[in-house]
């Protein structure tokens, strides 16, 4: 079963081909086929239980592919992606420590895995979600305030910060905002600031520091100030500047999809004609490196490198709360 207002095909349109009426808005053929493929390939391997005898094994990596699956529309209790999505969370939920709430190895997984939790509570039913979020983001933000930054990195304890994990930290604390979670409004500020701290004249921002500044942070510190409500400041301004300036090539990392994850999310908030300019772009380079069994290769193996991509695509349906504007 889809969860869809209205599903049905038109002819033609941007990308020369037929359209799928998704939530009253074309979504392309060529994304859907693509999309189709991917999750046939995603949900196998978390039926099975592959992503943790691929080389791929981390709640993270598992967070990711739970939330492609989610990001598609079906319904995740019956529908044809049910079986792995549950699988998928409650790994998830197994390994979250029950005392500290801290799911993973590192913050990064920490990160994607809580996301996933946010974006599954209140649709997959399953016991758990709910507390394991709520002591899941409880450690987000004990962690911040124990760090002197005010922002994360890779251990609950860590008294450095970069833009990445602390990204997936503040991406995190939106989608629990949106699921009905307390989230302190201090958190958000402090980690604006960093964001702030990290961004040097050209609007773009570095990793730890404002020096050497790059595409795919920027992109993360864009999207992370979108769903702060924060555009009208000067800080999103001059992202929104560098990432258009740079024409979102500079830093790309196709070998990961990394890049690509937060770029659609980015180009998405940021304006109509910015995100079909990269939509469309997106669509060609994806449809090109997509292998026969509907996975994209990638240095982080198959399984992270699909998940990312499909998540790159999903604004196209935008059934995932954390995607809307």
């Amino acid at each position: 079963m889809k969860l869809t207002l209205l599903c049905i095909m038109i002819s033609a349109g941007a990308f020369g081909q037929e359209l799928f009426i998704q939530r009253g808005e074309p979504v392309p053929l060529e994304v859907e086929k693509m999309y189709l493929k991917g999750l046939k390939f995603l949900s196998t391997e978390l039926a099975s239980s592959r992503t943790s005898s691929r080389g791929e094994s981390g709640t993270g990596v598992t967070g990711l592919a739970v939330l492609a699956m989610l990001a598609h529309g079906d319904d995740p209790n019956v529908g044809p992606y049910a079986l792995a999505i549950h699988k998928g969370v409650k790994s998830i939920l197994d390994a979250a420590d029950k005392r500290t709430g801290y799911i993973g190895s590192s913050m990064y997984h920490h990160g994607f895995a809580t996301l996933a939790l946010a974006e599954a509570y209140g649709s997959v039913k399953q016991a758990g979600i709910g507390t394991a979020l709520q002591k899941a983001v409880d450690l987000i933000v004990a962690s911040q305030k124990r760090n002197s930054y005010g922002a994360w990195r890779y251990s609950p304890e860590s008294n450095d910060a970069d833009t990445t994990v602390s990204g997936a930290q503040m991406v995190v604390l939106a989608a629990a905002r949106n699921a009905g979670i307390g989230v302190p409004d201090e958190a958000i500020k402090k980690g604006l600031q960093f964001y702030k701290n990290c961004q040097d004249g050209s609007g773009g921002i570095g990793y730890t520091s404002a020096g050497g500044p790059n595409v795919t942070r920027t992109a993360i510190g864009a999207l992370v100030f979108t769903l702060a409500v924060q555009r009208d400041s000067s800080t999103y301004k001059a992202m929104a500047g560098y990432l258009k300036n740079a024409g979102w090539r500079e830093g790309h990392q196709m070998a990961t999809y990394y890049m690509e994850y937060y770029a659609s999310q980015a180009a998405f908030q940021m304006d109509d004609k910015t995100w079909a300019e990269w939509n469309a772009e997106n669509v060609k380079r994806l449809s090109i490196s997509q292998a026969s069994d509907g996975s994209w290769p990638g240095t982080q193996g198959p399984i992270f490198s699909t998940s990312a991509a499909l998540l790159s695509l999903a604004l196209n349906y935008r059934f995932l709360p954390i995607y809307e504007r």
